[in-house]
């Protein structure tokens, strides 16, 4: 099942008689299944769908079948969870990022967070400016929390986690890197400098350690790694991070980037304005954003 947050276009077809609103809807085949008519009783929004448990969940699940109430062409899919709760990261959590990197395999996860009005949706623009030029990519799968949890074992750490997505944990480096310690939640934390989606993968059956990951750069091939790469797995992840603080439904958990950014290329490669990133997981879809310079509505004092 692939939940996703979506709007009707205006005058698309199926929208008669329907709200335009951003509400929750099954991602299908053949398009988009509404939850607010297959399901009325579910909430309209997503964080308040993960909120409401396994019996919101397993209603969806009972729908999925139902037809869908609009084609792909006629929504627009934002981010699942516009507002997540927490968005938690992890740095050098891949082997061969580490090698690249020149850095030792970390001893415990390295931790850092980015700011919930970091996210954007699937396809929406990421935003380039001139006080962060040096803009990076960074493919990564991510965890979804279904469940308020704390001090959760490794062995039962898939009983809280709803699904998974793919975000792309946009970077300014220099930003990153300021500071002693560097601050990496300031370089990581720019406006539509998380895109996220296109759908919450809800499947227990899926292994997350099994999955193929690409990053795509205008066509050029950047990023391609499996998933068992990882240092520190999903599920010792949300173990570590539960030793100190509550995890909360809709919380995102960011597993970290293989090799292949931007700033290891040589010579370095920045994202400039005009390119396209694509980042796709096995099994979860694909994401792709274009660079754009930064509106001069979004860039002035209010």
């Amino acid at each position: 099942m692939k939940l996703v947050t979506f709007t009707p276009l205006a005058n698309a077809a199926g929208t008669a008689g329907q709200s335009t609103s951003s509400r929750v809807g099954l991602l299908t085949g053949g398009g988009v299944i509404d939850l607010t008519q297959a399901a009325p009783e579910l909430p309209a929004d997503m964080l308040s769908f993960i909120e409401a448990g396994a019996e919101a969940v397993k209603m969806a699940e009972s729908v999925s079948g139902t037809a869908p109430h609009y084609g792909i062409a006629d929504v627009s899919l934002s981010a699942p969870i516009k507002r997540p709760p927490k968005i938690i990261a992890i740095g050098l959590n891949y082997r061969a990022h580490a090698a690249e990197s020149n850095m030792e395999l970390p001893k415990v996860p390295l931790v850092f967070t980015k700011q919930s009005t970091s996210v954007t949706g699937p396809y929406d623009p990421i935003f380039w400016s001139e006080e962060g030029k040096a803009l990076d990519y960074e493919g990564e799968l991510a965890i979804v929390i279904g469940k308020r949890c704390r001090r959760v074992p490794k062995a039962s750490a898939q009983q809280v986690i709803l699904g998974y997505t793919v975000l792309n944990d946009v970077s300014v480096r220099d930003w990153q890197l300021r500071g002693t310690p560097p601050s990496f939640t300031m370089g990581k934390s720019w406006d539509s400098h998380c895109p996220i989606g296109p759908s919450i993968t809800v499947d227990p059956a899926l292994d997350p350690h099994a999955l193929q990951l690409t990053t795509h750069v205008n066509g050029e091939l950047r990023q391609a790694t499996g998933t068992d790469d990882l240092i520190f797995d999903c599920f010792e992840l949300i173990e570590f991070l539960s030793t100190a603080f509550t995890l909360e439904p809709g919380d995102i958990i960011a597993t970290g980037t293989p090799s292949g950014v931007g700033f290891a290329q040589k010579p370095q490669a920045p994202l400039v304005i005009g390119d396209k990133v694509k980042v796709a997981i096995t099994g979860l879809g694909e994401i792709e954003n274009e660079v754009i310079q930064e509106p001069a509505d979004r860039a002035q004092f209010f």
